[in-house]
């Protein structure tokens, strides 16, 4: 990893896991949906949307319209997607946690 490599932060990891995880479709609602169902984490859609632009900004996410539904008054849905230098992202985040767990003892934290 080169020192301009910056580690992605906690919730952005999550909201690419869940991207990875709802595949063709991954929009704000099922995001958001996915992230408060799996990890009990109630997120609001401004701060969801806020991430997945940053996300887009940095290439690590690209997003396309859908068609207009009925359901959301004539609007389309925004699909997200994980780019490639995403993936790669996300795996030097978790190769990362993984190296600093390894020699944390698998036993209960004082406290």
């Amino acid at each position: 990893m080169g020192k301009s490599d910056k580690f992605l932060g906690e919730f952005e990891q999550m909201v690419l896991l869940a991207l990875l995880q709802l595949k063709d479709n991954a929009y704000g609602a099922a995001i958001r949906q996915l992230l408060d169902q799996q990890i009990a984490r109630t997120v609001a859609l401004g701060a969801l949307y806020a991430t997945l632009e940053r996300l887009e900004k940095k290439g690590l996410v690209s997003s396309k319209l859908g068609e207009a539904t009925p359901e959301r008054g004539g609007r389309p849905k925004r699909f997200f997607k994980v780019t490639n230098d995403g993936l790669n992202a996300l795996q030097r985040a978790k190769d990362a946690m993984d190296t600093l767990w390894q020699n944390v003892p698998n036993q209960p934290f004082e406290v």
